[in-house]
């Protein structure tokens, strides 16, 4: 049996707090059942079924009612306190501004995101450190909100980013420029013009989806030397960032590609190619991908999360389903002479944890202590 250490899940969400019914619990599973059918006849429905009954006090394998019956009977709260404090995961690093559809997920019709607990209201309930990461276009979407110029708003979001990397861990941005990020960050000219016509042209609150800016962003978020996530878009290809990470290497800012299944295979071989470029696997839906991550991507360059929203049964499940991967695949490897235990389990233990903490600095900031 392969111990591993406590995980450190590198991106999730927040969860709902409120009692969910039959029909806004399955809501909020992944994927869209076909009509007359039900998302608790799907791998992640029966994966919520067999490992979340015990965590609160009930049978595994229980129907979805009598599941969701138990569940409002220990009340929303209690039973979110129950299922992130047994899900195995010792550290959060949450996506504050974001939401459900980071991969496959936002290939179906959007939904309205659920309101969810903040990271430190996450954090008491998991009794874990949480640690945040900043979406890049959200920051730059309420600087605009409050800047009256073109000038206020380039400065004022130097400043929100900057200040931003005082107390978060990583910057997140969406990879939607077309054909992917540039090499290097966007002249004067094209910057001024296009925040003109943005902030002409939107309404309060409205999504930043303008290439150019964005670049602007990023490359601003690059100048700041923390790690930058960049969440893979449905269809997107991760090969066509490999301009921006030739143009990213040796400047101090790790890249971490969050893509997982399917496009794990090209994700590893840039992780493989650039040393400051990370995959984040998320929890993968099977020990092949795992294994075909790991084939290709050295082990020091490989990160767990659970991309996990709304629901605390889908931190459970993610926890879990990777756990299993893993252990299956280094188990094999070990039963088979490639490897040693001794090897296994520093994998192991790089993979569910080391790894992350060293691409975000979490034990530095540990040190500091809260007002790091």
């Amino acid at each position: 049996m392969l111990e591993l250490p406590p995980l450190v899940d590198a991106h999730c969400h927040g969860v709902v707090f409120g009692e969910l019914g039959l029909g806004s619990f399955e809501a909020l599973l992944a994927g869209a059942a076909a009509p007359g059918t039900t998302l608790f006849d799907s791998p992640t429905g029966f994966a919520v079924r067999r490992w979340c009954p015990p965590l609160l006090g009930l049978e595994p394998h229980c129907t979805p009612a009598h599941y969701l019956a138990g569940r409002r009977e220990l009340g929303a709260y209690e039973a979110t306190r129950r299922l992130l404090r047994g899900a195995g995961i010792g550290a959060y690093l949450v996506d504050a501004a974001g939401g459900a559809g980071d991969g496959p997920a936002d290939w179906g019709p959007p939904a309205p995101p659920p309101e969810v607990t903040s990271p430190e209201e996450l954090g008491a309930a998991a009794a874990a450190p949480v640690y945040e990461t900043v979406r890049l276009e959200p920051l730059a979407q309420q600087v605009a909100d409050t800047s009256g110029t073109v000038g206020a708003f380039l400065a004022n979001v130097a400043e929100a980013v900057h200040g931003a990397a005082r107390t978060a861990v990583a910057f997140s941005v969406a990879d939607t420029c077309p054909p992917g990020f540039p090499a290097g960050p966007p002249d004067v000219g094209p910057v001024r013009r296009a925040a003109g016509a943005w902030l002409a042209g939107r309404t309060a609150g409205e999504a930043l989806d303008d290439p150019v800016l964005l670049r602007h962003l990023v490359w601003n978020a690059v100048a700041t030397g923390l790690p930058l996530q960049i969440r893979g878009s449905a269809g997107a290809d991760p090969l066509r960032l490999t301009g921006f990470l030739r143009a990213t290497a040796g400047l101090g800012t790790d890249v971490v590609l969050l893509r997982g299944f399917p496009s794990h295979r090209p994700v590893a071989r840039l992780a493989a190619a650039f040393p400051h470029v990370y995959a984040d696997i998320g929890s993968a839906p099977a020990a092949s991908a795992l294994a075909e991550t790991l084939e290709l991507a050295p082990f020091g360059k490989v990160l767990f999360s659970t991309g996990a929203h709304a629901l605390p049964e889908l931190y459970v499940v993610g926890a879990r389903l990777f756990r299993e991967a893993l252990e299956r695949l280094l188990t094999d490897r070990v039963v088979g002479g490639a490897w040693t235990p001794a090897d296994a389990h520093r994998v192991a233990g790089l993979i569910a944890a080391g790894n992350a903490r060293r691409v975000y600095g979490l034990e530095r900031l540990d040190r500091a202590g809260p007002d790091r």
